[in-house]
Formats: C-alpha cells, structure tokens, sequence
C-alpha cells in the first residue's frame, strides 16, 4: 500500500500510511524487509507472475505479447552504493534494469511483468533466481534464457515475444525458432537477407514492395499515415556471435541454417508526404496474422516505455531511491512493480463500479488531468495512496478526534 503512489525525486522515500506509527518506524520496517536475507526476489515476484496467469486468462483472443528491453538507472551522485556498474563512459554509472512486460495483443494495454533483472557489478539479481548470479552472458545470450522460463510457466495464451533493432541477430532468431518461441523483432535497414534470386539489404528489399494505406496515426505530435507492406525473406547469412573464446579472441562468424521469415515494412507519412519513420520488422508469427496486425503489435512496444517512465520519473522516482544494495533497490522495485500491476488492472477493469472508482481516485489524488486524458496511471497510484490513508486513518482515530484536528487547522487559517 506504502508504494502505491506517485512520488516528486525529493521525496522518494517509503511513503507512511496513518496507522498511528511514526514515519520512522515505516522506514526503518522497510530496511530491515529489504535487507532481510529470507526476502528474495523469487518470493517477492511470485504475486507478479500470478497476475500475469490471471491477467491472461481474462484476455480475448489467441494471443499476448512479451515486450523485452532493457533500460539503464543512473545513480551517478550516489556514492554509498558500492556496487554501482559503470556502463559506458565513467559518469555512466548505476544499474541495469531489463524486463520482459506482457501487454494485451487486443488492445496494447500492459497486464503485467513476467520476469526481471538488475544487473550490478557484482552481478546480475533475476527475479526468477533467489540469489544473485554471475553476469557471463550478452544480452541476447540472456534474454534467451529469460524468454525460455516465460514460455515454461505455460500461460493461457500462445506467447509473441517482440524486442527493438538489438535482436536483429540471426544466431538468436535461429535459436528462439528452433525452441518454439514466437518472435517479432525490429531489424537494421542494412541486414541482409536472401530475397528472390539474390542478396540484398532489407531496404533494397522495401523498395520492390507494393505499399497499402492501413491507418492514420499519431507520429511525433503528427498526424500520419501508415503503409505497409510485407513479403518472405530467408535469413541464411552468418552469424557473428559477440563473444571471445578461451584465448580472448572474437569467436568467427558461424554458418547455420537458412531460416525462412515474415518482412514487414511500416512507413509512417505525415500530410505533407515526408516519410516520419520506417520500421523493418522479422517475425515466424504464420500468415493467418496480418500484417497490418504485426505492425500494430510491433507499436505496443511502446508500453514498456511508459512502464520505465512509470517506474522512474513519472511514478515511484527510482533513481532517487537511497538504499545502499542493487539487493534492496531491486526486492524494492519488485514491491512497486505489484503497485503498477494494481493500478493497470483498475485502469482496464470493466464496468461502471470499475469507472466511478477510477474517477474517485483521480480526484482524491488531486492531479489536473488533460479532457483526452482524464484518468492516467500516476494519478491512480497517487488516489490509491490517499485511500489507503483515509482507511487506515479510519481505523487508528474516531471522528472526533478529526473534527478536533480539522478545527485546529481552521483556527490557524482564521488568524
């Protein structure tokens, strides 16, 4: 309940719920929860993963998307966290947060997050795993592990994993098809692919394609057109593994076998007629999906963009979290995850019962929201948090006693 709330970067402590203890006392209970070594992120993800059965027992249709990516936190002004990773150059420096979020095939709504990782100096902590484990792999050598136990936990619905341009890696396509995982995947322009009787770039590919108007969309504050248009391609080129053999030596390009794959290219034109985007897109979904349909999916992506936003700056404030571990932060990230998890499931339920509660909610959180926008999760989670409040404070103080509060304030305000 603490974590259900929308915080500012300066007050992204644990928030005190009224139930007659001290502020400190909530922090102190937080801390020693966090670092108490029988709380691992196995056990604090298993209410994640149920939701994710029930979410997708609810949804229509055969499908639901997994939508994989990675995002950095940047604590670069926090000295006491000793096993801060240094990404990139030396002020690139924090952890590594990747996470595998299902979202709804029909409507592009995020249900909830099946799986993980914090990456550390020290290591790598997975919410599948109870301890930290080593950080031998490259990110797709990962996610390829990672996808392999979504698909063991045997959901109600047939799985399309979909991950940006770093998937475009034949090794990994090959191997993810040979394991019976769905996949849709962004792909350079400039990756080859045999097509016809030749060689050639996906963007030499594109340009023998006949393009069909499917939808006007919304592209960088635009209003666009989108045309597809797809084809079949084999991937038969060689692989090229990111990884060094015993003696340190970058591991040769690898043969394997050709694997055939669906091409579907989105352009995105504004009114003008100028080109605003344009998406390369692989997947082995068979042919009874659309393209137009994979294209759609392919922009759900989105959802785990406003779900890094959600977690970092426009919700919980993440990386102005003080705990001293990637231990505490991420059993604490997987405690706010189940308040995300809370909130989109009130933000989809039906009913009018479902809309009168959102519309309280937004307004005890006292957020100004836009007319096209009236109910966004943030405020949800900052109207939940106040309910939560009232409850408790209903529970800990009698109505007198908040009447005897209340004109206290006003004999203050009449001064």
């Amino acid at each position: 309940m603490s974590h259900s709330n929308s915080t500012a970067a300066l007050s992204a402590g644990v928030k005190a719920l009224a139930d007659g203890s001290k502020t400190f006392a909530h922090t102190q209970a937080l801390w020693r929860f966090l670092n108490n070594e029988n709380v691992t992120p196995e056990s604090l993800s298993a209410p994640v993963v149920v939701a994710c059965h029930e979410a997708l027992t609810q949804c229509e249709g055969d499908y639901a998307l997994c939508v994989h990516d990675w995002s950095r936190i940047n604590y670069g002004g926090h000295v006491s966290k000793e096993d801060r990773l240094q990404m990139t150059h030396v002020t690139d420096i924090g952890y590594e947060l990747q996470s595998s979020l299902l979202v709804n095939a029909q409507d592009g709504n995020p249900l909830s997050v099946a799986a993980q990782n914090l990456v550390s100096a020290e290591g790598i902590w997975q919410s599948r795993q109870a301890k930290i484990q080593v950080n031998d792999q490259t990110h797709l050598d990962e996610l390829s592990e990672r996808m392999a136990w979504i698909e063991a936990q045997q959901f109600a619905k047939t799985l399309v994993h979909i991950v940006d341009r770093e998937a475009d890696s034949v090794s990994h396509l090959r191997q993810w098809s040979q394991q019976g995982s769905l996949w849709l995947v962004r792909a350079k322009a400039g990756s080859r692919v045999r097509y016809g009787d030749g060689d050639m770039s996906l963007s030499a590919v594109a340009e023998h394609l006949s393009f069909q108007q499917t939808r006007h969309v919304t592209c960088k504050g635009q209003v666009c057109t989108q045309w597809i248009a797809g084809t079949v391609v084999v991937l038969a080129r060689k692989a090229k593994p990111k990884r060094t053999d015993s003696q340190g030596q970058r591991v040769k390009p690898v043969e394997g076998e050709a694997l055939a794959a669906r091409l579907v290219v989105s352009n995105i034109v504004n009114m003008d007629g100028d080109l605003v985007a344009q998406w390369y897109l692989l997947s082995n979904v068979d042919d009874h999906v659309d393209d137009a349909q994979l294209a759609l999916w392919y922009y759900f992506r989105w959802q785990i963009e406003t779900f890094f936003k959600l977690i970092k700056g426009a919700g919980h404030q993440l990386e102005s979290w003080e705990q001293e571990t990637a231990r505490a932060i991420f059993n604490r990230l997987l405690i706010a995850t189940q308040a995300c998890v809370t909130a989109w499931a009130l933000m989809a339920a039906p009913g009018e019962a479902a809309a009168a509660a959102r519309q309280f909610l937004v307004r005890l959180s006292g957020r100004q929201t836009k007319r096209a926008r009236p109910v966004t999760i943030p405020a949800l989670l900052a109207g939940l948090f106040t309910l939560f409040t009232m409850l408790e404070t209903l529970e800990h103080y009698s109505l007198s006693d908040l009447k005897a509060f209340a004109h206290v304030a006003q004999n203050r305000l009449n001064l």
